[in-house]
């Protein structure tokens, strides 16, 4: 099956999707998540190259992607430096994205539906991206750096 023009994304309260729905000016997808950019190999100084975003991807109401606001918190090393206080990599990651979903006006929480876009933040690639995967090659789109993968039936559903 063909990936659709306009990918539907599941609400899911209290899980990976928890932060998606509609506003005044359109549709959003928001998380915090933590990313290595392009090319990392694991090994030494993994700690470093782990980082944690708070994201936030704005789009019109047929899915056309407007802009993101992406922001790099700190490190893994750094968060577990400062792990539980209040000072920690992930409370500023979640007072950021306090601040950026509370300028959502009108903001109400629900299913969307996008369209593939990408953007590179810090040799980070964000994003939905169609790929192909399988011995068939099953079409199917990707979120990055999330890593949610979306596909036939296009209900809305991911698999991680």
């Amino acid at each position: 099956m063909a990936v659709p023009e306009i990918i539907p994304i599941a609400y899911e309260p209290d899980y990976r999707t928890d932060r998606i729905g509609r506003c005044t000016d359109g549709q959003f997808l928001a998380s915090i998540t933590y990313a290595f950019p392009e090319g990392h190999r694991h090994g030494d100084g993994w700690e470093e190259a782990k980082r944690l975003y708070a994201v936030l991807h704005r789009f019109d109401f047929d899915g056309h992607h407007i802009d993101s606001d992406v922001w790099c918190a700190g490190t893994w090393r750094e968060q577990q430096q400062h792990h539980g206080r209040p000072d920690s990599v992930l409370a500023h990651a979640e007072a950021r994205m306090t601040g950026l979903l509370d300028a959502l006006s009108q903001r109400e929480f629900g299913s969307i539906g996008i369209r593939p876009f990408q953007l590179t933040v810090d040799n980070v690639l964000f994003g939905l991206v169609i790929e192909q995967h399988g011995e068939n090659g099953d079409d199917w789109a990707e979120l990055y750096p999330d890593r949610l993968g979306f596909c036939a039936p296009w209900n809305g559903q991911y698999s991680t």
